[in-house]
Parts: C-alpha cells; sequence; structure tokens
C-alpha cells in the first residue's frame, strides 16, 4: 500500500480480556486514506502487507496502541474552573487546546462538590489491543477525497 489510497476493511477490536470494544456492523466497512495518521500507524503498517479478500489478525501492544496510561495526565480541578451552568457528569468528554492550539481531549473521571478530576489519557490508554481485519478494497484516492483528507463512501460523499 502506498500513501493516499482509500483502503476499505471489515474489523473486530478487542481488548486483553477478549472484550469487543468496537467493530464494522454488517454491510457498513471502514474506510480511511492511507498515510495521513487516520488509523493507528503499527495496524496500517500490517494491512499494507495484505491481499485484498484476506483476512489478518494484529496484536498491537499498548505503546503501539494508544501509549501506556500515565498517572501525571490526570488533573484535580476545582469546580469553579468549569462554567457555573455547564452540566457535568462522569463519564463526559470533553476537548480543550493547549498553549501550543493543538487539541487536548480528555474525560471527566470523578466528580465531588468542590472538585472534578479530569483524565487526558486516551480511554484506551495501557490497553492491548487485538484487530480481526479483512482487507475489502483498495483503490487510488480521487482528487476530491485528497483535497478533504478522507475517504468518501461508495456513493459519493457522506459527510464533514
Amino acid at each position: 500500500m502506498k500513501p493516499n489510497q482509500v483502503v476499505t476493511i471489515n474489523y473486530i477490536l478487542t481488548d486483553s480480556e477478549g472484550e469487543i470494544i468496537d467493530s464494522t456492523s454488517e454491510g457498513k466497512s471502514f474506510s480511511f486514506l492511507s498515510g495521513t495518521e487516520q488509523i493507528l500507524p503499527k495496524l496500517e503498517e500490517a494491512i499494507g502487507g495484505m491481499l485484498i479478500g484476506s483476512k489478518k489478525i494484529v496484536a498491537l501492544a499498548a505503546a503501539d496502541a494508544y501509549g501506556e496510561y500515565f498517572d501525571d495526565a490526570v488533573q484535580v480541578l476545582q469546580r469553579s474552573e468549569f462554567p457555573k451552568e455547564m452540566e457535568i457528569k462522569e463519564g463526559m468528554e470533553f476537548v480543550t487546546s493547549a498553549p501550543d492550539g493543538s487539541q487536548m481531549p480528555f474525560v471527566i473521571s470523578k466528580i465531588t462538590d468542590e472538585q472534578i478530576t479530569v483524565d487526558f489519557n486516551h480511554p484506551l490508554a495501557g490497553e492491548d489491543l487485538t484487530f480481526d481485519v479483512e482487507l475489502l478494497d483498495l483503490r487510488d484516492a480521487t482528487a476530491e477525497e485528497l483535497s478533504h483528507g478522507h475517504a468518501h463512501g461508495a456513493h459519493g460523499h457522506h459527510h464533514h
């Protein structure tokens, strides 16, 4: 596989306990633009060696998936740092901007009367993951897909 190709796969993602975390549903495959970091680099590398129609089990250690879990990525903030009118519940996901302008997603992991604990680790950080992948199709991206930076569905443009 070379950069700027539309790769279409079916997959089942499981954790180290064998629990299904995510999968493509019947008739709903997943397409991505190769070489643009739209999927995990080690997963893309493994798919790159596959033939259309073949299946492969790709096991990724946490470090090659969403990284190790870092305790220092968990911070306790004062409730007053959030807007008063904002409804906040454990498990809610938000995105803030880092000083350099990059996006930093986080999850609310604990709430008390005065404090809110936020976790900047990816929800799958520290998890060894296994992808059961089937390569369905591989084609060169269209000029429109390249200009938009993502693959379009079989029937044209799906979303933005």
